[in-house]
């Protein structure tokens, strides 16, 4: 059955619990930025919880624990109701994958506390908190791609000139496409993977970083 899957087996609960967070996390972050900008499209739907059940897609999620890859729920958001459409758009798209990154930095505060107060936690707890770190910071990274339907092809889009957001427009059936291809193909050891094996580490230290001269 491991042959299956995107991960070891004995790693699927730590995947699951981690993918419950951060796609409830990021989801909700995109609902309340939008709320926050007057647009109450995803609280009328009941989107501004943090509720799992209301954002986990049952086939997306079961998606990365077998293909790597998956989604939640997008969140609705009706640009219509924002004041200043561009900054809020930027905003609400910027915090989802920021809000995968605060989790990140939100284990390694929980490791190097512990390891401050000399607290020793268990091989199982600290793989797990291993699982939850470095998967947010793909889901960080991975969301601010510039490809549709991904968080940072809406932030260059909101930040493009009228004729280039229609351009983009007009192509974004095809750029769908092409995201798929290079997610699902091999293509992706030659475009995404050389991608997430410099940025993912390079994240990783630097947050690690961070948060260890915090506290140590």
């Amino acid at each position: 059955m491991e042959q299956f899957l995107a991960y070891p087996l004995r790693l699927i609960p730590y995947v699951a619990i981690t993918l419950m967070f951060a796609f409830t996390f990021h989801e909700f972050a995109h609902a309340f930025v939008a709320y926050k900008f007057g647009d109450m499209t995803a609280k009328n739907q009941g989107r501004l919880t943090l509720n799992p059940l209301k954002h986990l897609d049952p086939f997306g999620t079961l998606l990365i624990l077998i293909a790597g890859f998956g989604w939640a729920r997008p969140v609705p958001v009706n640009r219509f109701f924002f004041k200043k459409p561009r900054l809020a758009g930027v905003l609400v798209s910027v915090a989802g994958p920021l809000s995968n990154l605060i989790l990140a930095a939100i284990g390694f505060i929980i490791a190097y506390g512990l390891l401050k107060f000399g607290v020793t936690i268990s091989d199982n707890f600290s793989e797990f908190l291993t699982v939850f770190i470095n998967l947010n910071i793909v889901l960080f990274i991975f969301n601010l791609l510039p490809l549709p339907p991904l968080d940072g092809y809406r932030i260059v889009e909101d930040l493009a000139p009228n004729h280039v957001r229609a351009k983009m427009t007009q192509y974004e059936q095809y750029g769908i496409l092409i995201f798929l291809i290079l997610v699902i193909t091999p293509l992706d050891r030659y475009t995404i993977q050389p991608i997430f094996d410099v940025v993912i580490p390079w994240v990783g230290n630097v947050l690690s970083n961070f948060i260890y001269g915090l506290f140590l």
